[in-house]
């Protein structure tokens, strides 16, 4: 269910621009040619990695004071362990601030429900990790919490980390910024999507699909979506969902975002595939769209997730330059331009 995993490897995927140059592909404002051009050099300006940093500074800051040590000591080390760990990126409360923003909301609207996505994203992550799951031994640049804490102990952690958010979000939301309606539908879209048609359902398929080629490749579009793209579409849309963004817009936010998600994970299996180090064999073998398609036309998917993506994002025009962070998004997920965590 990882949205972020660290990648240290060359940008270059392959010699034509789709990927691996710095090129932007045209984005599809239905306004005049002029300010077309002004946009896109508008998003190649932004600064994603300045903005980025700064609210994860600021996300971390909130998280540690949401997590404090208390009896049971050792639970709440376990979920502090995982939780602020140095390694996490913080894409999705960054994506969930970043639409917010959009629509012109103060970011401390959002901060709880992105602690609470990022409490959420750790919880999924320490339960992907346990040995009667993905068995990973490390996870953000230090050892999985199982292996630290003990199964039992990170099946807990894990357990308490899902709730904790919930009434994160609840008791944390400033009343003046966000209605109680909108609490209850933000609530709502983070219970769907790490249940069971949700993160649950893509994990599920992940451990239990067939090896066989053509059950793979039948499955390959569900895993992805539901185990890579969930998380980021929440994202999106809590974001959307904070701010009062009519539904239409709701769901343009949903389509991006698991645009997005999948377009990370796709290239990050490419530059695994790419590295030549074993990684993607020995982790998700032939459940990636490497594993079932090749490189070849991986890249070509990738190329349709960012379009796709950017496509969606046409729809917020009239919102001008609020739009740019969601943009940088989509080019970081592909080019991975920078360092983050």
């Amino acid at each position: 269910m990882a949205f972020s995993a660290m990648i240290s490897l060359p940008l270059s995927l392959r010699p034509s621009p789709a990927l691996g140059s710095r090129r932007k592909l045209p984005i599809r404002f239905s306004i005049s040619s002029s300010a077309s051009v002004s946009i896109e050099s508008n998003t190649t300006q932004f600064d994603l990695q300045g903005y980025w940093t700064s609210l994860r500074k600021e996300i971390n800051q909130n998280l540690d004071q949401a997590i404090p040590i208390q009896y049971p000591e050792k639970i709440y080390e376990a979920m502090r362990y995982s939780t602020l760990a140095d390694g996490a990126k913080r894409a999705p409360p960054v994506m969930c601030v970043a639409a917010c923003e959009l629509f012109g909301v103060n970011r401390l609207a959002a901060f709880p429900t992105a602690c609470a996505l990022e409490m959420v994203h750790a919880a999924s992550l320490i339960h992907d990790d346990l040995p009667c799951m993905d068995d990973a031994p490390s996870r953000r640049g230090q050892p999985s919490n199982h292996t630290i804490y003990g199964v039992d102990m990170a099946i807990l952690a894990g357990d308490a980390l899902f709730p904790l958010g919930f009434h994160h979000i609840v008791h944390n939301t400033p009343k003046d910024l966000v209605p109680e309606r909108r609490l209850l539908r933000v609530v709502a879209e983070i219970a769907r999507t790490v249940g069971s048609t949700g993160m649950a359902a893509g994990q599920f398929l992940d451990l239990n699909s067939s090896s066989s080629s053509s059950s793979i490749s039948s499955a390959i579009e569900f895993i992805q979506e539901k185990k890579f793209g969930e998380l980021a579409q929440c994202s999106a849309v809590c974001g959307g969902l904070l701010a009062g963004a009519e539904d239409e817009e709701v769901e343009r936010l949903r389509r991006y975002g698991r645009a997005v998600g999948v377009l990370y994970q796709v290239v990050d299996d490419i530059l695994k595939a790419k590295s030549g180090d074993g990684a993607l064999k020995k982790e998700r073998g032939g459940k990636s769209y490497v594993g079932v398609y090749g490189v070849d036309k991986a890249m070509e998917k990738a190329e349709e997730l960012r379009d796709e993506a950017k496509k969606e994002l046409g729809g917020f025009e009239k919102y001008g330059e609020a739009v740019l962070p969601l943009y940088g998004f989509v080019d970081y997920a592909a080019d991975r331009g920078f360092s983050v965590g």
